[in-house]
């Protein structure tokens, strides 16, 4: 895979030269990791502490995307791993406790959600509960490509760090045909599939049509989907 900025990916496919995946690694022998869970807005949270077990508790997530504990108010959680909540909620605890050691963990995940967008039969919105969805399970979730889907080019929009879009680019053909594992993509909550048309000068219809269409406006960051203009191409 190759990360992309989405500016980029938009100006080398406008002008007719489509950004071929990077060279993949061979196959692994175990499944690639998912990347680390984040919590999500109606997941029940298992706040245990050792040296003082009367402080446990489970904690819901708000829909503010906050937690309130015995000891701590209003610290947030949705799209933080369960890590870093234990490290805030221990530098709050260590100012009424000699020992805050404690752990979080997810007692009971709400159902993650990715979108499928393009040229597949069932465009849309995938929940899902359990292990992450790989690229393979979530196009045939969608019901598999159309005859129209360009598989050599199968883009995923993920939600970056400091609040930046990222794109991710893989052969799908290579995961179809078993040819290499590592095309198919491990899917993080909130990633958008997107399958572009044959022919790759349409990418920015579909780009905006389907970009727009399925990003949650509440993810807070921001894309550029503004054609570049080429006045010396054929």
């Amino acid at each position: 895979m190759r990360l992309f900025a989405p500016s980029l990916v938009l100006a080398f496919l406008l002008c007719g030269c489509a950004p071929a995946a990077h060279d993949l690694p061979p196959a692994p022998r175990v499944p690639p990791s998912a990347p680390a869970y984040r919590v999500q807005v109606g997941d029940l949270l298992g706040i245990r502490l050792y040296m003082a077990p009367e402080l446990s508790e489970d904690v819901a997530v708000r829909p503010d995307g906050r937690i309130t504990t015995i000891l701590a108010q209003s610290v947030p959680a949705a799209g933080r791993t369960p890590e870093e909540i234990a490290a805030d909620l221990h530098r709050i605890y260590a100012g009424e406790l000699k020992n805050p050691e404690l752990t979080v963990g997810v007692k009971t995940a709400s159902p993650a959600r990715i979108f499928v967008a393009g040229e597949v039969i069932y465009p849309g919105e995938i929940d899902y509960s359990g292990p992450p969805l790989t690229l393979l399970q979530a196009v045939s979730k969608a019901g598999g490509l159309r005859t129209t889907g360009d598989a050599g080019h199968v883009f995923i929009l993920r939600h970056g760090s400091g609040d930046t879009a990222i794109v991710l680019s893989t052969n799908f053909n290579k995961a179809i045909q078993g040819r290499d594992y590592a095309a198919d993509v491990t899917l993080a909550p909130f990633d958008v599939v997107v399958v572009p048309k044959t022919g790759i000068s349409k990418i920015y219809v579909w780009f905006n049509q389907h970009f727009q269409q399925f990003v949650p406006v509440n993810w807070g960051f921001s894309y550029n989907v503004n054609p570049v203009v080429n006045n010396t191409r054929p």
